[in-house]
């Protein structure tokens, strides 16, 4: 994957898969780190998961026998100086379960990825996934870009779906002029 944003709809997707109704996307940007977080709700995983995460034969799905996004992420990561914690608690242990995993990275590190578009992973994500609340916040040089899901859903009600054209369209723009801002 050539850009940070990829591994967002990666590790945002396997939250979805694990039957995350909730889930919140963090990008915090200051003094050459930027922190990206991703917290779910989802069915979580045990201590033994979630150890086996940087082995790349390890997967939960049963598409295939590979699962590369966190290995990987977890290599560039530590190339640029920063590093990659999850942590999680399954559904078993009861409330608060989910998952959570942190990345961090030196920006001004040679081998920094972009961080790409990330207006157009969260079209793709809520095009895909309309029943998911996805809550977005993007901090950096003074500037905040949100966007949360749950509260679109308020003020919409129950008979516009968040994946019509017309909603699509509103974020897309929205995020642009957000991202306009910064």
């Amino acid at each position: 994957m050539k850009d940070l944003s990829l591994y967002i709809l990666d590790i945002a997707m396997n939250s979805v898969r694990a039957g995350a109704r909730h889930i919140e996307i963090r990008l915090e940007e200051a003094d050459h780190l930027l922190k990206l977080t991703v917290k779910d709700d989802g069915c979580g995983m045990t201590a033994q998961q979630v150890e086996r995460l940087s082995d790349p034969f390890f997967t939960t799905r049963k598409t295939r026998k590979v699962g590369l996004g966190i290995p990987f992420l977890r290599m560039l990561a530590e190339m640029t100086g920063g590093g990659v914690s999850i942590s999680s608690k399954p559904e078993s242990e009861g409330e608060g379960h989910g998952t959570e995993v942190e990345a961090t990275f030196r920006t001004d590190h040679i081998d920094f990825i972009p961080i790409g578009d990330v207006s157009e992973t969260l079209l793709t994500l809520i095009q895909g996934n309309p029943d998911t609340d996805f809550c977005f916040v993007h901090k950096a040089k003074g500037t905040d870009v949100c966007l949360d899901t749950a509260e679109m859903r308020k003020i919409l009600g129950g008979d516009v779906p968040l994946n019509s054209y017309e909603v699509l369209s509103f974020i897309r723009e929205y995020l642009r002029d957000m991202y306009d801002q910064k």
